[in-house]
This record gives C-alpha cells, sequence and structure tokens, in this order.
C-alpha cells in the first residue's frame, strides 16, 4: 500500500511540475517584445541614389579560346593529363574508342581525336565550301535504329 500511495504522489508532484512549467512558458511567450511593424504597402520606400559619375566597374570575365572539340575531349580525360586512357572512355563506348585510337596504344591524344572529327567534318562538307548548311548538317545526325516491327 506504501508503494502505490508513494506512486500516486509522485506522480501527482510530476504532474503539477508540468502544469508550473507550461504556465512558465507561457508568460515567457507573452512577455515577448511585439513583432516589428509592417511598412505600409501603398507607399513605397524611396530608392537610394548615388553619384555614379566617372566610376568604372571591374572588367567582365574573358572567355578562355577553347574549341568546342577541346572541351568534348576534356570532359573524357579525367585525370588532366592530357591523355584519354581506356579507362577513361569506358563510359562511352569501347567500339568508338578502338576506332578513334589509331596507333593502338591505348592512349588517346587531342590530335588523333581532332584527325577523326576533322574526317568527319569533310565527310559532311559535300561540297567543300568549309561550311555546313541545313542539309549537310541534317546528315550528320545519327541514324535511329530500326523499330522492331510486332509480332502479334
Amino acid at each position: 500500500m506504501n508503494r502505490t500511495l508513494l506512486g500516486a504522489l509522485a506522480a501527482l508532484l510530476l504532474v503539477a511540475a508540468g502544469v508550473f512549467w507550461w504556465e512558465g512558458r507561457a508568460e515567457v511567450e507573452a512577455g515577448a517584445p511585439p513583432p516589428a511593424p509592417v511598412p505600409d504597402a501603398t507607399e513605397p520606400a524611396p530608392l537610394p541614389s548615388a553619384d555614379i559619375s566617372g566610376l568604372e566597374g571591374p572588367a567582365p570575365p574573358e572567355a578562355t579560346e577553347i574549341s568546342r572539340e577541346q572541351r568534348r575531349f576534356a570532359r573524357l580525360d579525367r585525370d588532366g593529363d592530357g591523355r584519354v586512357t581506356r579507362n577513361e572512355m569506358m563510359a562511352l563506348c569501347t567500339r568508338d574508342f578502338r576506332r578513334l585510337d589509331s596507333d593502338g596504344n591505348n592512349l588517346l591524344t587531342f590530335e588523333e581525336w581532332a584527325v577523326v572529327t576533322a574526317n568527319r567534318f569533310k565527310a559532311a562538307d559535300r561540297n567543300g565550301d568549309l561550311w555546313l548548311d541545313r542539309a549537310e548538317f541534317a546528315a550528320t545526325r545519327p541514324k535511329e535504329p530500326p523499330k522492331p516491327k510486332c509480332k502479334c
């Protein structure tokens, strides 16, 4: 019986402590300062102004002269050593790597890459005017594989 009485007394003390704690938090929040007033939206604040005559900002950044092919090559050259190894090229396709590696040393230099790309451009430029018109460019689009015929 003493255990039951002590347990009930302990429960009542915990409930009372919780109530006092809860009420104390409410008084702290009630005593908090009110939020800052919101300015009236009908009257906009005046914009700041400054005399900028004679001032000059920093020069805009200049882009480096890097060709599209060099960017493509750099995307594959993960370690930045100026060579694309077979492991670096595996992400695309092994067959394409073997086609581009003309000397067969499993290293693809930028020159090997550029020769293949230049030859591809030369083949697409049918009239030899060193630029591709819309029809010539459309001929360079990769061929889509044929859709399998339905066997119903």
